[in-house]
């Protein structure tokens, strides 16, 4: 089993209040759930209208598959006109069965 993780940073610089930025993370988030099923939710200081941090997490039984997934992420991401991607971290964990 693999399970991948990822820690998006974001920069939202036309997100003047907090209603702004909600609608844009809100919209990113929501699309990659839906599009991929991986697990997406914010992470970072809701109170900070133009920076956004987003945590990822998936599982599959190939690695190949989690970095697919993990990249698509990260595509969906930089398709956001309203935001740029500051940094994308990733890692993917091997679990053996036991």
């Amino acid at each position: 089993m693999y399970v991948g993780i990822g820690i998006l940073d974001l920069h939202l610089p036309w997100a003047t209040d907090l209603k702004a930025r909600r609608r844009v993370v809100r919209g990113l988030v929501d699309r990659v759930h839906a599009r991929h099923r991986i697990s997406i939710a914010e992470t970072g200081d809701p109170g900070l209208p133009q920076r956004a941090q987003l945590g990822v997490a998936v599982v599959s039984g190939r690695e190949d598959e989690v970095e697919r997934m993990l990249q698509a992420v990260l595509d969906a991401a930089d398709d956001v006109a309203e935001a740029t991607v500051l940094d994308w971290s990733t890692r993917i964990l091997e679990e053996e069965p036991s």
